[in-house]
């Protein structure tokens, strides 16, 4: 039998046994063994070949527009930037990757303009493998719905689920550290949705015979499959509706309820018009608050503060180290520490030192030796 026929017979079975406590721990090692499997198969169709998207990620932070083909992506990705990607009204007219860069409150904000992705893609369809890849280095999802099909939405999250890509989510809470002996150790803080048995057996899929393991949130199958593969990608997302110009008046509840039966607010969603240049002042801003850009004015020395280039980085990696970091290591070498005047600071020319966190627009001057 060979790996796509054994993946089947093991979906088959997931699908044809009940889930209740007394059949978890055996859907457990089902599900173990079916991540493997499709990795391994997932390797091996790499290894034979299949041509990938090499597109280089320049700029601040970079922008995956995903949408099945026809929606709009290639006219949304020439208004918002320089770019030149063909237009087209049938399916597969955007062929390669084609980036452009939307430049934002001083930011260079890189958009792919990915082929549109078909049923299937995480599978292979129509190049979807390869298209998904580009998508897994991004630092934000951006879905482009067309307003008369939001439940193409339901369709792109599985392939991308599918694909190993988890949105708006961050990783389980586990932790797991290999024993010589003991067996395995299991600590838990509280009742987490797993019981003792349906964990353990997980683990020991994955050759983890002795062990101590700490699971320090609510967990499913799924999430302790994803924290020992260890190869998923967590990236948030926002949702664009494209062609709200068509829409009359007494259809806009249809599309709101649409969205909120993906567990989407209305309120939320950026409605578009690429074609009419309409609504994207908007979703400007909501990418930009997506990444969690940050702007730090440097104050250079003999030139005062250059508010045309700051430097930007995201949240979560904006303390004077990161800085350090995206500068450069002669930088690091010579630091000896920094004055901050803006929103992170007590008061003008706080003096700081490597874990100040620093805030957007604040005004950065780094003392170095010489």
């Amino acid at each position: 039998m060979g790996l796509e026929e054994e993946i089947e017979a093991i979906e088959e079975e997931i699908a044809n046994t009940p889930y209740n406590k007394s059949t978890e721990a055996h859907i457990g090692r089902l599900k173990s063994k079916l991540a493997q499997k499709k990795e391994k198969l997932e390797n091996q169709s790499s290894a034979g070949g299949g041509q990938g998207y090499a597109v280089e990620k320049t700029g601040d932070a970079t922008v995956a527009l995903v949408g099945f083909p026809s929606v709009g992506k290639s006219t949304l990705l020439n208004a918002l930037t320089n770019a030149e990607s063909e237009v087209g009204s049938y399916e597969f007219t955007t062929l390669n990757v084609n980036p452009g860069m939307l430049q934002y409150r001083g930011a260079n904000i890189q958009l792919m303009d990915v082929p549109g992705l078909i049923e299937g893609a995480a599978e292979g369809r129509g190049g979807g493998r390869e298209v998904l890849s580009v998508v897994r280095t991004a630092d934000l999802v951006l879905f482009v719905l067309s307003v008369f099909e939001i439940e193409q939405y339901d369709r792109l999250r599985e392939e991308l689920y599918y694909n190993k890509i988890r949105l708006d989510s961050t990783p389980p809470s586990i932790s797991v550290t290999k024993k010589h002996k003991g067996g395995i150790k299991l600590t838990t803080g509280g009742d987490v949705g797993l019981d003792e048995e349906t964990i353990k057996g997980v683990l020991r899929e994955y050759d983890y015979i002795n062990a101590d393991v700490t699971v320090r949130e609510q967990m499913t199958i799924d999430l302790l499959v994803d924290a020992l593969m260890d190869n998923r990608v967590y990236l948030p997302s926002i949702v664009s509706v494209n062609k709200a110009d068509l829409i009359e008046p007494d259809y806009l509840e249809t599309v709101n309820e649409d969205l909120r039966e993906r567990d989407i607010d209305p309120e939320e969603a950026v409605f578009i018009s690429a074609e009419e240049g309409k609504g994207l002042d908007s979703l400007k801003e909501s990418i930009w608050e997506a990444l969690g850009l940050i702007r730090i004015y440097m104050d250079k020395p003999g030139r005062g503060v250059d508010r045309e280039e700051p430097l930007v980085v995201r949240r979560g990696k904006n303390s004077i180290d990161d800085v350090l970091d995206k500068l450069g290591s002669d930088f690091r070498q010579r630091f000896r520490f920094a004055r901050v005047s803006g929103p992170s600071a007590k008061h003008d020319e706080q003096q700081v030192g490597l874990d100040h966190e620093l805030q957007d627009e604040d005004v950065l001057r780094l003392i170095m030796r010489r």
